[in-house]
């Protein structure tokens, strides 16, 4: 599983002209889920994001949780991070897993971020979307649960 997160100011989520999520202070993270991903890989990202220090304190370090700045999340689902683009010029996404477990996958991960006690707005799974976002930092990280 794959998460790209940006610490955001702002961001929203419009599809078919309606928005349908939207935070403050908080995180977008973008969420890609291959064919080996369980529930324990959704776990360990869900967990890594409630407690990775990405917020500044008084200081202007980062060194403050999501939990501890009390930001929100906006997750979006994004089968494209499995993209395969060092073979010609159309990427290919034979790693993204099938769409019901992708599915049921990040349904599971949004669960857990809100167990964090964690305010989350999602996204349409497999609609087109539009996200709107104000990157602070700007602060972007790719979390991967494979890697180590």
């Amino acid at each position: 599983m794959r998460a790209v997160i940006q610490r955001v100011s702002q961001a929203s989520v419009v599809v078919n002209g309606e928005c349908v999520g939207s935070i403050g202070e908080g995180l977008v993270i973008l969420l890609g889920v291959t064919h080996a991903d369980t529930e324990s890989d959704a776990e360990y990202l869900a967990d890594k994001t409630t407690n990775l220090r990405v917020f500044e304190d008084s200081d202007g370090k980062m060194n403050r949780s999501l939990l501890e700045a009390g930001g929100s999340v906006l997750a979006i689902s994004q089968f494209t991070l499995y993209g395969d683009c060092r073979k010609g010029r159309r990427p290919s996404f034979g790693h993204a897993a099938p769409p019901e477990q992708a599915r049921r996958l990040y349904e599971y991960f949004v669960q857990r971020l809100r167990d964090n006690r964690h305010t989350v707005a999602t996204g349409t799974f497999q609609a087109k979307m539009t996200v709107s976002l104000t990157n602070e930092g700007p602060v972007t990280f790719i979390l991967d649960s494979k890697k180590v």
